[in-house]
């Protein structure tokens, strides 16, 4: 790994510029490839600027939620004592991986943030039992968690396709349910295979000999929020009380309880009202959710700045018909048995340019699913084709690594010789899962 690691240490540029970057080489892919004018793709960029707005929102909350979820005492208190489980150098790597998988299944928000917080709660418990722990490859092996995030719980694609109204209705004619999608037998079982193929690829990839080497030099206790909570007056003690938090807590799930009752699905909104009702329960009282939540913002704000300039690049693609170019490419020559590989290509080859499950799917869903149609392939295959892509080249996009970055204290950099790994590894159980699936 180490000149993989030379490499993009030296020309891999921060996630802003490589946004920038991009947006100027889809323009010029755009001139090119279409028959779209200067002007056409200026106005579509500054069009698409604001055009994701609602869904901008969603997946911040998403963020912000998971990571003050993280960041809550009982959710701290059991990663301290999963950060006490590995052994040995090996059993860390994979240990990570494998928490930070299992908690990106349940909400990728959450994910992210517990693998960064994992990492360095190992790396600081190793260095304390003497292991030779290589931090960057423990942080690697959290982010990799992440690469199954949009086969569970918060899955953008299988949700918008659940979701009544949405676009992927328009074109079905009804609501494509979870049980065909994210809780397939087929889905289920691909998630647990690739968390075991990656699990053992980053084990035998784990630096060993004198690249085992301890590179944090600060105890991950540090990290901990701290909370102004001094009682002065009886305002104070009303944000001191246990009371407002757990009422409004137990409100919400009052409400989740009659939402899944009365028939209701999941969506992305009622995902997010999940964590929140869980953080409300989980607080001590509003000086600690206060102060769990200005931390988290602080993780939030430089994705914040790029989504509306990935949104300017769906805009671009969008009105241009560049998107359109692009997948039609791949799925012109696909047969019912290749069109599930083909798409998942495709859509790995997309979130280079709109690294957003839900983005993605707005703008690829409506020619995969046409696709799908003429072949008669099962639109369930054409949604996963969409999320797996998605997933997959997550693990060499810089967009989604920012918060977990943050939290460790590194670059992407650092960290993508290891990624690309997971992107190789994993790809091998996508491509065969569709293959199977799409047969």
């Amino acid at each position: 790994m180490r000149p993989v690691n030379t490499v993009v240490e030296r020309w891999i540029p921060s996630a802003l510029v490589f946004a920038v970057a991009l947006t100027f080489v889809v323009a010029v892919m755009a001139l090119l490839l279409t028959d779209a004018g200067p002007v056409d793709v200026v106005v579509g960029w500054g069009d698409g600027l604001s055009g994701l707005l609602a869904f901008i929102t969603q997946m911040a909350l998403i963020l912000l939620l998971g990571h003050t979820l993280a960041h809550t005492r009982p959710v701290r208190r059991l990663l301290r004592v999963l950060g006490s489980v590995p052994r040995t150098a090996a059993q860390a790597y994979v240990f990570v991986f494998v928490v930070a998988a299992v908690a990106a299944l349940v909400t990728w928000g959450l994910g992210l943030v517990v693998g960064a917080l994992l990492a360095k709660e190992v790396a600081a418990q190793g260095r304390e039992k003497g292991l030779r722990l290589h931090f960057p490859m423990l942080v690697a092996a959290g982010f990799s968690g992440f690469v199954v995030w949009h086969m569970g719980y918060s899955g953008s694609a299988p949700l918008t396709a659940a979701t009544p109204d949405s676009f992927v209705v328009e074109a079905l004619g009804e609501p494509l349910p979870l049980s065909q999608t994210t809780f397939a037998l087929w889905n289920v079982v691909a998630a647990v295979l690739v968390v075991a193929v990656v699990a053992l690829a980053l084990w035998l990839v784990a630096p060993r000999g004198d690249d085992r080497v301890v590179e944090l030099d600060v105890d991950a206790r540090e990290g901990d929020v701290d909370l102004d909570d001094t009682v002065v007056t009886p305002a104070d003690r009303v944000d001191a009380s246990r009371v407002p938090t757990l009422a409004l807590g137990l409100f919400l799930v009052l409400y989740l309880v009659l939402h899944f009752s009365d028939g209701g699905g999941l969506t992305l909104d009622v995902v997010n009202w999940t964590f929140l009702a869980l953080i409300l329960l989980l607080v001590l009282h509003p000086f600690e959710l206060i102060a769990l939540v200005k931390n988290a913002a602080a993780n939030v704000g430089e994705i914040l700045l790029q989504f509306p300039l990935y949104a300017g690049i769906l805009g671009i693609m969008t009105a241009s018909g560049l998107i359109e170019v692009l997948s039609d490419a791949i799925t012109s020559v696909a047969s019912p048995t290749t069109f599930g590989v083909l798409a998942f290509l495709s859509a790995g080859v997309v979130n280079f340019f709109v690294p957003s499950g839900g983005g993605q799917l707005a703008v690829q869903g409506p020619v995969l699913l046409g696709a799908a149609e003429s072949l008669g392939v099962d639109p369930s295959v054409a949604i996963m084709a969409v999320a797996y892509g998605d997933q997959w080249t997550n693990m060499i996009q810089p967009f989604w690594a920012l918060p977990l970055l943050a939290i460790a204290g590194l670059k992407m950099r650092d960290i993508l010789g290891y990624t690309t790994v997971t992107l190789l590894a994993s790809g091998v159980v996508f491509a065969g899962t569709l293959l199977v699936v799409s047969g």
